[in-house]
């Protein structure tokens, strides 16, 4: 069996009808902190789309209220391409906080999957194989776009493609401090 990474070389190859990416904010973070880059995010929904038509561009991040720079971050998404949906992250009594949006993810996945073609699943969270797995048997093509070290084996078999973040940072990466 071929390498994963090797699935995908090329988004523009393919007829991938209407586009919807659906980009896991926290996934997509930690992942960036791993490759040590931060994400220019004009650049990565131009690499992401590669030409095709563009249904919507959905982020799913936890908020914190107190947070000023996030709420601007997530005004610049809005007004720049992205449907944002948030969630107030909880605080657990150890110390650990998260806010978990995968049963937001999902239903938006499955709720529009009349309305695109192909599917872009920027995350590597193995909880979403279920909803990927579920949309291929209703004809949708599967993306799924991950740093492998955070990707779940589950996810990456029942995609129809995959992409290491780590082939593509050079092209979504900020190059300077002015970039969003």
């Amino acid at each position: 069996m071929a390498d994963v990474t090797e699935q995908v070389h090329s988004f523009q190859n393919l007829n991938r009808g209407r586009v919807a990416i659906f980009i896991d904010g926290s996934n997509l973070f930690y992942s960036a902190l791993q490759l040590g880059i931060e994400i220019n995010y004009t650049k990565l929904l131009h690499r992401l789309t590669a030409g095709a038509k563009l249904l919507r561009a959905f982020f799913y991040t936890g908020i914190d209220p107190t947070n000023e720079k996030q709420h601007n971050f997530l005004l610049w998404m809005r007004r720049n391409g992205y449907r944002v949906i948030t969630k107030e992250i909880t605080q657990f009594p150890d110390g650990s906080k998260k806010a978990n949006l995968d049963v937001e993810l999902a239903v938006d996945m499955m709720t529009l999957a009349n309305s695109y073609d192909t599917a872009i699943l920027v995350s590597g969270d193995g909880d979403l194989a279920y909803v990927v797995n579920a949309l291929s048997y209703r004809g949708v093509r599967i993306e799924v776009v991950s740093l492998r070290s955070m990707t779940s084996d589950s996810l990456i078999n029942v995609a129809d493609s995959y992409i290491d973040l780590n082939t593509i940072k050079e092209d979504i990466q900020k190059t300077s401090n002015f970039e969003l």
